[in-house]
């Protein structure tokens, strides 16, 4: 039996010339065989996006966070998407009585939380371009992006207060208002004001417009609405600029794709939101939620916390690094271990009774609905037992940990794949299809995607199993770098965006990440060693939690944090003549 193949070719594969390599096929996913997604009537930005859902799903729960009773945190309490709206036409009107409006950057600044979501919606309203604020970047990153983005005006999480003063001197140049989304002490307003600025807590800003009403300004699909700040492997971080087409093109094509496979989202959905907003993965889930009308409850800030949180939420998707389900996977191993010889014994049999039947084509629902309630059920309601989705991110997920989960927790397990370039979703591994495990899957039904040869990796596009540096094409892809024009032109050539991942094409469609183009090594000898492969050898040692690898001329160094010893958490290791093969 021939095996199913998911995307179609939709340009031919071009020769090596002097100054550019070989380049393969062009493929698209098979849900877009007849076209891309059509453009939906009124939805022109992201603006739109909110706009449309309020008027379609105005009493539905919106956003929920845990409420505090006693002291202790209790169950969610919502506002509806109607009490949403009316507290972003608020923020609109105060944003707009400081004199801000269409094009001036708004930096926001803190964890998840409603007044997250009210202050960007704000910004969609009035055309400002939001610039998202995280320090992980490093040091410095904070003043960094408000200079080189010059944003005028900032929402801060109100213990992120400090670190944002710390930005002082430099960044006043720009920033010329601080609002809290919670208190302001006295010090702090000194301290802000000794500037020359204005500092409000979310209560006071409210007040600055609460006898204004601003026409909303036309947007355009064109329009930029987002600046995302990324890390390059040198260097300063890069604006990354996503206009609203970007998010709404991606948004059409994850609809398209989630109802080929017949798990379209609704209003009833629930998104558990705990990955930073500041980042595009996130954003565009919870756009999508959004968009379909769904219902977003925030965790309460502490990984200790989450599955607590997950168990009072009770999410039907779940999105998450692989880092957490890492954990998730351990915690799981581990229970089952220290069990009884009863319990263990029956939870393998039928973890390879379920597992057999996956293997020979049924779906993960009808493969042991038996065992499923009687052995699986209780990790279903670890993740609080209506997830139907879980999808993976950001990183590659272990083989392991991913078809156990397909197994265990009753639910899709899936991996996806893109950059903040390509606004986050570019190729994800579809349910029910087991020889996808490892890969991160077809195209979205939105974008194109070829493979470009690396000769000096020795990399071949046209090979009879191709490999390559990916490269993307399609309405999602970003605008350029913010000022920096000259990296633009570096990474998109001819429309494509090259993204310097290396992938190989699967048989069936997929696409598997094997390497990264920029992370290479060239000897004294004049030899490229690949290092992404040489940490993943490593960083399957069970007793290493993770790995870093260094490169003098003569070799390599290898880091290795280790957990089975923790008095000891640096392992150095050198390899002097270390060789491939």
């Amino acid at each position: 039996m021939a095996q199913e193949r998911f995307i179609i070719e939709v340009e031919k594969a071009k020769a090596a010339t002097e100054d550019k390599p070989s380049r393969g096929p062009a493929y698209r996913s098979i849900f877009a065989k007849d076209g891309f997604p059509p453009p939906i009537p009124g939805l022109d930005s992201c603006w739109d996006v909110f706009r449309l859902s309020v008027e379609k799903y105005p009493n539905n729960p919106m956003l929920g966070s845990r409420e505090i009773v006693d002291g202790k945190h209790g169950k969610y309490k919502w506002q509806t998407y109607k009490e949403v709206y009316d507290m972003v036409i608020k923020v609109g009107n105060s944003i707009r009585s400081c004199g801000y409006g269409e094009g001036v950057k708004c930096g926001i600044y803190g964890a998840n939380s409603a007044e997250w979501i009210m202050s960007m919606e704000a910004c969609n309203a009035h055309g400002l371009h939001c610039v998202p604020l995280y320090d992980t970047l490093g040091s410095g990153a904070i003043e960094f992006i408000i200079s080189h983005a010059e944003v005028s005006i900032a929402f801060a999480e109100e213990k992120k207060i400090p670190e944002l003063l710390k930005t002082f001197p430099n960044a006043t140049k720009y920033l010329k208002t601080i609002v809290s989304f919670g208190k302001v002490t006295p010090e702090q307003k000194q301290e802000v004001e000794k500037f020359g600025l204005a500092i409000y807590s979310w209560t006071e800003f409210l007040q600055l417009g609460k006898s204004h009403s601003f026409d909303l300004p036309v947007k355009k699909r064109s329009d930029i609405c987002t600046i995302m700040y990324t890390s390059g492997t040198t260097g300063d971080p890069k604006g990354v600029l996503i206009s609203n087409e970007s998010i709404i093109t991606l948004l059409a094509g994850v609809k398209r794709l989630l109802e080929s496979v017949n798990e379209k989202l609704t209003e009833k959905d629930v998104y558990l939101s705990y990955l930073p907003l500041a980042h595009i993965f996130d954003r565009v889930i919870e756009e999508t939620f959004i968009w379909h009308g769904g219902s977003i409850g925030f965790w309460r800030g502490d990984v200790k916390l989450l599955i607590e949180d997950l168990g009072e939420l009770k999410p039907t998707i779940f999105c998450a690094v692989p880092r957490v389900l890492d954990r998730v996977y351990s915690g799981l191993t581990q229970k089952i271990s220290s069990g009884g010889f009863l319990k263990k014994t029956l939870f393998n049999f039928a973890y390879s009774y379920k597992l057999n039947n996956m293997k020979k084509g049924q779906n993960h629902a009808v493969a042991s609905p038996l065992l499923d309630k009687i052995v699986f059920d209780k990790v279903k309601q670890g993740l609080g037992g209506s997830v139907r989705l879980i999808l993976s991110g950001a990183a590659p997920l272990s083989l392991h940990v991913e078809s156990y989960l397909r197994v265990v927790t009753c639910a899709h397990v899936l991996q996806g794949y893109g950059l903040t370039e390509t606004c986050a979703g570019t190729f994800v591994s579809l349910p029910n299809e087991l020889d996808m495990l490892g890969t991160v899957g077809p195209p979205v039904p939105n974008v194109d995607a070829c493979l470009e040869s690396v000769p000096e990796m020795g990399y071949d596009a046209l090979a009879s199993t191709p490999r390559g540096e990916i490269c993307v094409k399609g309405d999602t892809l970003f605008s350029g770098y913010y000022k920096r024009e000259d990296l633009t032109k570096e990474v998109l050539v001819d429309g494509w965006f090259h993204t310097g991942d290396i992938g190989e094409w699967q048989p069936n469609g997929s696409m598997k990440i094997i390497d990264r183009k920029k992370n290479i090594f060239k000897l004294s000898q004049g030899e490229y060693v690949a290092v992404e492969n040489l940490e993943n050898i490593y960083s399957q040692v069970p007793s290493v939690e993770s790995v870093c690898l260094e490169s003098p001329s003569y070799g390599f160094s290898v880091l290795a944090c280790s957990e089975i010893i923790p008095h000891i958490k640096l392992k150095k290791i050198s390899f002097y003549s270390f060789y491939l093969n």
